[in-house]
This record gives structure tokens, sequence and C-alpha cells, in this order.
């Protein structure tokens, strides 16, 4: 087995074969996903294994407390096991694993301890110790190589991705909120790293991507890939993330653990409530934050920082029903002085959500009118597995290059797609080689045509006014005591004027023709931003002429008969 199919349905027969009746279908995650890491660490340590044991209770018997770093500066390797066992070994004992398998895991180096205990295993290995089931656990996944020699990283991430994704499904959760499809992926970090190659050329360059909800670490991990085999070998990266999820947030740590880079970088916790990296900024940050998740249980910690002029959200929040648009915030806050590129995957809901003055329309107003917001990129539908709904990819920046200051780049990137060939929950596409392509080079040439608009800053912003007009009674208009007239709360009206247009001859023209007696309320005018995609990208159907409509009938009529003939 050497391909991340073959590997996870084997993984998937093991759940069926071992599982199956002891455990419901949502806890097979518990299960299985901690016993990959397990094997995945074996393999790597099995060449050192006796070494590492001899070298241990060597050191001990000598007087040394603690003999880890002289193992590891021996050995080579970040994390070892000193007990007598792997998975492998524990097979040639099955009566002893009520004690064996508990040594097994207490001889991991600490930094291998903080990632099991994420996993919380001990009430299901006991429960399989009980029911006679772990010994055949771990004789099925001994039949399986995962050393990074047969499986290499980019296919164990795909691996984790794809257990993530089903077992996601048989709990009912969001699989989006632990992955994201690498087509996207790929897309995303094209976008982020490529226009920025003087950034990352250079002998001694030292650069940070941070991902406030890195989920297994894929798309940070992709990003140094991509960096690597399209700009610069040279670079050298500091991946940072913080993810919510205790089981995919040791999944990152272990790959970190097992690829060399340093997993002490990845926190647990809420990226929103408990910023685990709050003094740092960064030079790249990309994320998918969870679409449409109601950050309600965070509500009085956010409200709370929102009050302080220098805290994240100082702006505006938007509604409690999605937090989208916070994790933009919560990047924003870490751009560094001297510049830092965002890429970011969002629903739709951050471009129009919210009335002027709304905390949406605010956050929104702020990011533009700073000439923070590059580009935004329409995706294909379908191409998540726990959602039909468009996407889009928000590029935000603080050091935009000359010819795009002031300007803001819409791609229109939803028809480039393949279906695939079979459904992966929602997912029935991705997006195609050409299409990827494109995109990137609509982007990088920053001219308008069919797929490309680039508008003014302002363009997307307006004036909300109240048009007022006065109550009458009898017919006569009612008069405040100044002699001023009263308003009519029931006729009371609103208009979008563009912040490109007067105020006042916009009413002239489009409101006073028609509502002689009417005014405005400038003191309840406000300015509001919004972002139309489908206005700006609008394809004309004509109607079909009545002549059409009419043969049309006719051919149906004439089908009609000639069916009904046959039934005859």
């Amino acid at each position: 087995m050497s391909n991340h199919q073959e590997i996870s349905s084997f993984i998937w027969r093991v759940c069926d074969d071992e599982l199956r009746g002891l455990f419901k279908p949502h806890e097979y995650g518990d299960i299985i996903l901690p016993f990959v890491v397990l094997r995945r660490l074996d393999c790597l340590i099995e060449p050192h294994k006796d070494e590492v044991v001899k070298q241990y209770n060597e050191l001990l018997q000598s007087g040394i407390d603690d003999p880890t770093p002289i193992i590891r500066k021996k050995t080579g390797l970040n994390f070892f096991n000193y007990s007598p066992y792997d998975l492998t070994r524990l097979k040639s004992d099955p009566n002893g694993l009520k004690i064996n398998f508990p040594n097994y895991l207490n001889g991991y180096s600490d930094n291998v301890h903080q990632i099991l205990e994420n996993f919380q295993l001990d009430k299901p290995v006991e429960k399989l110790i009980k029911n006679n089931k772990l010994y055949s656990l771990i004789d099925k996944f001994t039949e399986v190589d995962l050393h990074p020699d047969k499986i290499d990283n980019h296919t164990m991430g795909s691996i984790f991705e794809e257990l993530l994704r089903k077992f996601s499904e048989m709990s009912n959760e969001t699989s989006g909120e632990h992955y994201t499809p690498r087509d996207i992926v790929k897309l995303l970090v094209s976008l982020v790293f490529s226009g920025d190659e003087d950034n990352l050329k250079g002998e001694g360059i030292i650069r940070s991507i941070f991902d406030p909800c890195c989920g297994t670490g894929g798309m940070i991990t992709i990003g140094k890939e991509w960096v690597k085999e399209n700009i610069s070998t040279d670079v050298m990266f500091q991946l940072y993330g913080q993810e919510l999820n205790p089981q995919t947030f040791s999944i990152c740590k272990s790959d970190f653990l097992i690829t060399g880079e340093d997993p002490e970088r990845i926190k647990l916790g809420s990226s929103l409530s408990n910023d685990q990296h709050e003094d740092r900024t960064f030079d790249y940050m990309i994320t998918n934050p969870p679409f449409g998740v109601s950050w309600k249980s965070e509500q009085s910690y956010i409200n709370e920082e929102s009050k302080n002029p220098l805290g994240r959200f100082s702006i505006g929040t938007p509604r409690s029903s999605d937090g989208s648009l916070l994790f933009l915030q919560h990047m924003i806050s870490k751009m560094k002085p001297e510049g830092s590129r965002i890429g970011v995957v969002f629903n739709g809901s951050p471009l129009f959500t919210g009335d002027s003055g709304s905390g949406e329309s605010e956050i929104r107003k702020w990011i533009i009118e700073n000439d923070w917001l590059e580009c935004i990129v329409s995706l294909p539908t379908n191409l998540f597995f726990n959602t039909s709904i468009p996407t889009y990819i928000w590029l935000v920046s603080n050091k935009k290059k000359k010819h795009r200051k002031g300007k803001v780049q819409l791609i229109d990137g939803s028809s480039f797609y393949t279906s695939l060939n079979r459904n992966l929950g929602s997912k029935n596409r991705k997006i195609d080689d050409e299409g990827y392509r494109k995109i990137i080079q609509f982007y990088q040439n920053f001219d308008e045509n069919k797929y490309s608009k680039i508008f003014e800053n302002q363009y997307f912003g307006h004036t909300k006014i109240t048009i007022e007009q006065p109550l009458k009674e009898n017919g006569e208009i009612v008069r405040k005591k100044d002699g001023t007239p009263k308003p009519d709360s029931k006729l009371r009206d609103y208009e979008r004027v563009p912040l490109s247009e007067d105020i006042e001859e916009y009413y002239s023209r489009e409101v006073e023709p028609h509502l002689p007696d009417s005014w405005i309320d400038y003191d309840k005018s406000k300015v509001g931003y919004e972002i139309n995609f489908n206005k700006y990208f609008y394809k004309y159907t004509p109607l079909k002429s009545s002549t059409e409509i009419m043969r049309e009938l006719e051919e149906l009529e004439v089908q009609i008969q000639s069916n009904l003939n046959e039934l005859k």
C-alpha cells in the first residue's frame, strides 16, 4: 500500500472489522486517529529502537536524571520511546496488553506525551482490552508501513484528511472545520505568494506563515512547499498555527515533530478568545475559518476586547451567528508594519451581510478605506465536502504594489472547474489546471476582461441617507415648536448614495421631483460598504420572444400527441 486512498480504505476496513458494534460510528475517530499517529511514530523509531532502550537504561543507571538530551543528540531523533515495546513487539505477549500497552505509551518522550494527552485514549483502550479487541486492532495496524520513506508527508496528510472527512460525516460534524480541499489550498497559497517573489529570494531569508485555524497543518505546510518549488529553495520558513480541536491539533503537532518543524509553534485553543500568539506578527497568514459558525460562547470576551481602542475588534463585531470576519480582524492585528499578506477563504456573508453602520459594514469600511483589500476571487460551487454554497478567496495586504494602491480587483473564477467521477459529500467539482492558471494569470496581469474587474476603493462605499416627509393631520403639515415640520415615521424612507456622488445632487435628481415636501435628515446618515459580486459579473440572458415560445409549445404538443398514440 503506497497511496493515500489504499491506506485510507485499509484503515476504514479496520474500523469495520474491529470497532463496529463496540463503538458508535462517531467514536471511531477517537481510536483510529491516535493509532495512525502511533504507527507513524513507531515506523520512524524502529531503526533506533534497541539502541534507545539500551542507552536510556544505561544513562539512568549512571545517575543521569533526564537522559533525553543525550539520546536526542546521539540518535538525531526529536522524539523516542524508551519502553521495550512498540506496536509490533506488543503482539508477542497478547495476555500482557493491560500492563504493557500503558507502559508503551508512558515510554514516549515528553513532546509525544503532550500530543497523546489530547487524544484521551485511556477510556477507549480500556474498553478495547475489556472486549479483547486491542490485540486484533494492533495486529491490523502493524500490517501497514507508515515510514516516511514509504509514505511521504504529503500522502500522510491526505490520509489524515480523508479519515477526518469520513469520521466527521459519520458524526454529522462539519468537515470544513477540519481541513480545506487541496485544490483550493493550492490556489490560495499561489495567490498569496505569487507577486511577492522579491520578498522571498536571497540568502539568509527567514519568513513566517501563520494559520489561526490550522487544523492538521496542511495549509501552512503546503504554503511552504509551494514557495520552495516555485520561488526559492533558500528561504527558511517558521510555521505557526493555532487549533481549537484537540484531535486535529495533536495530528498537526505529531506531523511537525516528524518533519522537523517546531511543534511548540502550534498552540491549542480558540484564536479569538485565547490568542496563544498574542505578541507575534507574521509575514504571511492563510486560513479557512469555519463558515457561519456562532461565536456566542466567546461573546463576553470578544465584546470586552472590542471596548479597547487598541484591541483586535475595536472597529466592530459581526453578528454572533457568524464569526468569519473576526478571524480576519485577528490576522490584520498580526500584520507587520513593514508589510504582510493575508489569504482567507470565506463564504458570501462577509461580502454583503449587514446594513450601513452594522458591525460587518464597519469592518469592510475599515479594511477598504485603509487600502488593505487587494483582490477577491469567486470560486466554483460544490468544491467543499460539507457545503455547496459559493465561496471566495480574499487577499488582504498592507504592502500593496504601486499599481494596485487605491484599487480592488475582483476575479470571477466560478466557471473554472472539472467534475469529479464520484461525489465526496457535497464536493463534486475541483478547480482544474487550466482554471488555476487562468485565475493566477488574471491576478498577475491586473487588467480588465470578462473575468477580471478593477474598481476604485470608494466604488464599494455608499452613504445611507434618511428621507423624511412631514406628518399631516387633515392635510395640514404638523410642525414642531421651532416651526420645522414634524417627520412622519410611517413615510420614512432610505436611499443609498454612492460615495462618488454628491448627496445634494443625488437628492435633487432622484428624490425631490417625486417627493417635493421631503428632506434629508443628515444626522441619521451612515457610510456603508458592501461587495455585490453578482452585480459586477451579471450576465444578461435575453428573454425568449413570443414567437419562439409558441414554436416550443407547438413542438411539445406534437411530442405529447405522439407519446399518447404510442400508448394506444
